[in-house]
């Protein structure tokens, strides 16, 4: 069905705002949940013809109790529109006698009128039946209706509930609805509710409805009659500078991590920064775990003194402001006393047990029903991570005893109490033992990259036992089928993937990924039930390397640069690494060059492509007849021979640099040759030819897939 707008939507546009209030809703998601409420229902009213794409069309908001968006200069209805539907053509419509067919009468029917009244509409491909009818525009509020619906039925809510006796699904219970046009009040319904001019203020600063007069007001009328400051940004600018305020005035400095701060940001709806403290005494426990107390717990910003030493002091943010702050700042510091309490006394009782007689214990605690428990992850770490440092140079001591100890903090009181802080922790208990500095370090240095961005491990051994624990787990979870699908991923398997990738490009260690993961899945041979064969290994190899296009992408590669040395499938990341640098390199460095080979390439690839001739026939020199193919031919041997030495030491930018001298020949040769000549010994000789160039740059990779502009 073809549509055509036929006139504009009469009458003056206004802005529109729309509230869902509910009731308090994850502070995690509260700014994707708010971005994407606003988005859809823009788009959808965009797509409906009302609202204008432009740089200031919508904006959106959220606060814990409520997702809002505003969308500027509205029109109140649809323009008409013309819906059209073509039919069998005119040929198929009639039979020789000039009677409608089955087609005909089946297509008018299903447009409700009789053939005789259909159009015709003639087209380069001959003459069609047609229906048209003229359908007015929808008015306003049947397009919110419409745009509310889209909107809740694409948040990004991982798990819906109901409430009450109430069919409908939402991420939180929904009490109110709110929709203003200009100054008027939609009767619009969503999610059982009717929109009424009312919304809901602060839980306790704000009694009863508040009215809202227009959409242009709403923000003013929460804050001023609400206590609400719904606009999420602002009030992440708000906090931000509170906190950063009051820390300055107590003579610190508030360390305010991204993630934390939006978290915070969802916490509260009317922000009010207060300043705490701490016993002293607490700071000979791990500043992390310290740290951890009041950001991951209570969502506290800790302070740092000029010099980024821990202070013991932090900023809270409260939803409220009280008559009697020191009343609010006393309860905060009273709780995280308790905390921080708790925290000394496991710091305490834990290193009267050496970190080393703890291994026993993980072999009770499970790591996967068909993989066994920590303690035999353990030994097959150490077996992989021994031929790791074996292959790279790390001093094998230092790695088999940070083996033995890299899990042995999971069965610790502070871990129990503190999961986030593991490696962290069993690093200062091996410290604290008298273990050396590798092997500690290597004990916190197993678990980087943690999160996309996160350090790398900085030292041999961290990196030995980053690989053994990440290839470890893909190798064995692929084995029993726990293979990540869509969003399912619930042993972070990308995300380990991804760290194997990074650390061997990144640390530059140049290993070769099957034999890694043939090494990985060789510590699991016995063990029932588990399919290790090389089926299994092509597949984990496989989902490790997809990786590398969302890497590169990251790093703002061309989707078909990736793809071009994807195509050679370069078993070790690190010359993956060292291909694609090269190819950037050619085509910014010697574009022109570059442009014609690649062009060249995607030639003879297209020629190779339909011929049988063996790849790797060799050139008879005696057939070459004309002068471009004999001057192509020495060229093409000389490249052979000087860019050989280069590519075979990796260095494949010097390569495609001696390559790209082929230009002006390839060039000519396409010019003067015609490769498919009719003797069948030289235009197999041509293709000989051509299949050698292939191959030289095959090297390196695929270039006939580039982009060529």
């Amino acid at each position: 069905m073809v549509t055509r707008k036929r006139s504009p939507g009469a009458g003056r546009r206004r802005n529109l705002l729309l509230e869902l209030g509910t009731e308090e809703l994850p502070p995690r998601s509260l700014k994707a949940l708010g971005e994407s409420f606003g988005r859809a229902v823009f788009e959808s009213l965009h797509a409906a013809g009302v609202a204008e794409n432009g740089r200031d069309s919508w904006r959106w908001f959220a606060s814990p109790r409520r997702l809002a968006v505003w969308v500027g200069q509205v029109r109140p209805r649809q323009p008409d529109r013309v819906e059209e539907r073509r039919g069998p053509s005119v040929r198929a419509a009639y039979d020789e006698s000039g009677a409608p067919t089955k087609a005909a009468l089946g297509f008018a029917g299903s447009c409700g009128i009789a053939v005789e009244k259909l159009e015709r509409m003639a087209t380069d491909q001959g003459e069609w039946l047609v229906f048209r009818r003229k359908v007015s525009g929808e008015r306003i509020q049947a397009l919110v209706e419409q745009a509310l619906e889209s909107a809740i039925r694409q948040l990004p809510i991982a798990r819906r509930m109901r409430w009450g006796d109430r069919e409908q699904e939402f991420v939180r219970p929904v009490h109110w609805l709110l929709a203003m046009y200009g100054s008027e009040a939609l009767k619009v319904s969503a999610l059982g509710l009717r929109a009424e001019p009312w919304t809901q203020g602060h839980r306790f600063h704000s009694r009863g409805r508040i009215r809202v007069l227009s959409a242009d007001r709403y923000l003013d009328t929460l804050k001023k009659d609400g206590f609400v400051v719904a606009d999420y940004c602002e009030r992440r600018k708000l906090i931000e500078r509170q906190a950063t305020r009051l820390a300055k005035r107590s003579g610190g400095k508030a360390v305010i991590e991204p993630a934390l701060l939006d978290e915070v940001t969802g916490l509260v709806e009317w922000p009010q920064a207060l300043h705490g403290e701490f016993d002293r005494r607490f700071l000979k426990v791990p500043p992390e775990v310290l740290v951890s107390s009041m950001s991951d717990h209570q969502k506290y910003f800790h302070m740092v003194d000029d010099k980024d030493r821990l202070l013991p002091a932090f900023i809270t943010i409260s939803n409220i402001r009280s008559s009697s702050p020191k009343r609010v700042r006393t309860g905060n510091e009273r709780v995280l006393r308790a905390r921080l309490a708790d925290a000394e006394f496991f710091w305490q009782s834990d290193q009267k047990v050496p970190l080393a007689d703890r291994r026993p214990d993980l072999d009770r605690v499970l790591f996967h029903e068909r993989l066994g428990s920590i303690g035999d992850k353990v030994e097959r770490m150490r077996a992989l991570a021994g031929s790791i440092a074996a292959q790279v140079g790390a001093d094998e001591g230092d790695v088999e005893r940070a083996c033995v100890l890299a899990k042995a903090d999971l069965v610790t009181d502070m871990v129990g109490e503190f999961p986030e802080l593991q490696g962290i922790i069993g690093a200062y208990y091996a410290a604290n033992g008298g273990e050396n500095r590798a092997v500690s370090s290597a004990i916190r240095e197993h678990y980087q990259p943690r999160f996309a961005g996160d350090t790398l491990p900085a030292t041999p051994a961290g990196r030995c036992l980053a690989l053994a624990d990440r290839l470890d787990s893909l190798a064995g979870l692929f084995a029993c089928g726990e293979i990540p699908g869509g969003d399912r991923d619930p042993y972070a398997l990308r995300r380990a993937a991804l760290g194997v990738l990074r650390i061997l490009i990144e640390d530059g260690i140049d290993l070769d990924l099957r034999q890694l993961l043939r090494l990985a899945l060789d510590q699991f041979s016995g063990r029932d039930g588990l399919n290790t064969g090389d089926d299994t290994a092509t597949q984990v190899y496989g989902f490790v390397t997809d990786r590398l296009r969302a890497y590169y992408q990251a790093l703002d590669f061309d989707a078909l640069e990736i793809a071009a040395v994807a195509a050679v499938d370069p078993g070790r990341p690190l010359d993956f690494h060292q291909r694609i640098s090269a190819l950037r390199t050619f085509f910014r460095d010697d574009a022109d060059s570059a442009r014609s080979l690649a062009a060249a390439n995607k030639r003879i690839a297209n020629i190779l492509s339909g011929q049988k001739s063996p790849e790797d026939a060799t050139v008879d020199e005696s057939l070459l007849r004309e002068k471009a193919e004999r001057t192509l031919y020495k060229k093409v041997m000389k490249a052979d021979e000087n860019a050989g030495k280069h590519l075979d030491a990796g260095r494949y930018a010097r390569g495609l640099a001696e390559l790209s001298r082929l230009k002006k020949p390839v060039d000519s040769f396409f010019d003067k040759v015609m490769v498919m000549d009719e003797d069948p010994a030289i235009r197999a000789n041509r293709l000989a030819l051509l299949g050698h160039i292939r191959r030289l740059f095959l090297a390196v990779a695929d270039i006939s897939l580039v982009r060529v502009e």
